[in-house]
């Protein structure tokens, strides 16, 4: 999921609508509602938003509890400010919050202050950035740089890799892209990211892989896979059971 694809509402609700497949698909395990389809819900059916709504609150747990503990590398809250926003979320008071905590009213109060001041930081940051790189602004659009996976495991110079050089990456490093068929692993880390984010694009989200799957299909890929799995998994692009029985896209 790339969160700079998503309107902020769609962030919330933890859905969106898909034009290409024509369904409302939920952000965080990749389920889809098909348009025209109906889906049965205890006794009774309902549209497919209804459904995606109710998947997420029956399968994650709500929107807002995925919101405060996921976003990966864009989610900066603290432990403690994870657990004033959810106590926030149920619609206690500043007074029931201190009490549960045994905290200070006013110290609740002075951290809801700073949550909303974030908030207008934060929009007035979007402002610029919308006119400066939006569909409006004067950026080179040449000069794009390529998303960061939401997933990454570290954020560095790694990441800082342009549009252009992303081809120019898959050019050098794959002698195929259909059947993707990888020349050689290469030694530089930017290198490295743009292989793994083309090879990652091989597996499905929401899908659960067995090692055997995971195996076939990057051996497919490169002669030597165990070397692809661990950095796929080390690099954030991929998850894994303890036991290594089972992989899935991040």
């Amino acid at each position: 999921m790339d969160y700079g694809t998503l309107t902020i509402e769609e962030i919330r609700n933890g859905y969106r609508y898909d034009e290409a497949e024509k369904a409302h698909v939920c952000n965080y395990c990749g389920r889809m509602f098909p348009r025209g389809q109906v889906f049965p819900i205890g006794d009774r059916y309902y549209t497919p938003e209804y459904a995606a709504r109710e998947h997420i609150a029956s399968e994650h747990d709500s929107s807002l509890k995925k919101l405060i503990e996921g976003g990966a590398k864009y989610n900066t809250f603290t432990d403690t400010q994870k657990e004033l926003l959810a106590l926030f979320g149920e619609g206690l008071s500043d007074n029931e919050i201190a009490n549960k905590l045994g905290i200070k009213a006013s110290t609740v109060r002075h951290q809801k202050f700073t949550f909303r001041e974030k908030a207008k930081q934060a929009k007035y940051y979007l402002a610029v950035y919308e006119e400066v790189f939006g569909d409006g602004g004067k950026a080179r659009k040449a000069d794009d740089i390529v998303d960061i996976p939401n997933t990454a495991t570290m954020m560095d110079d790694r990441y800082v890799i342009t549009g252009k050089e992303r081809e120019r990456i898959l050019k050098s490093e794959f002698e195929s892209m259909r059947p993707l068929r990888l020349r050689h692993y290469p030694l530089k880390a930017k290198k490295q990211v743009v292989v793994l984010s083309e090879v990652a694009k091989l597996f499905e989200l929401g899908k659960k892989y067995t090692e055997a799957e995971t195996r076939e299909m990057l051996a497919a890929v490169y002669e030597d896979y165990s070397m692809l799995r661990r950095y796929l998994v080390d690099y954030g692009f991929m998850g894994r059971t303890k036991d290594g029985t089972e992989y899935w896209l991040k």
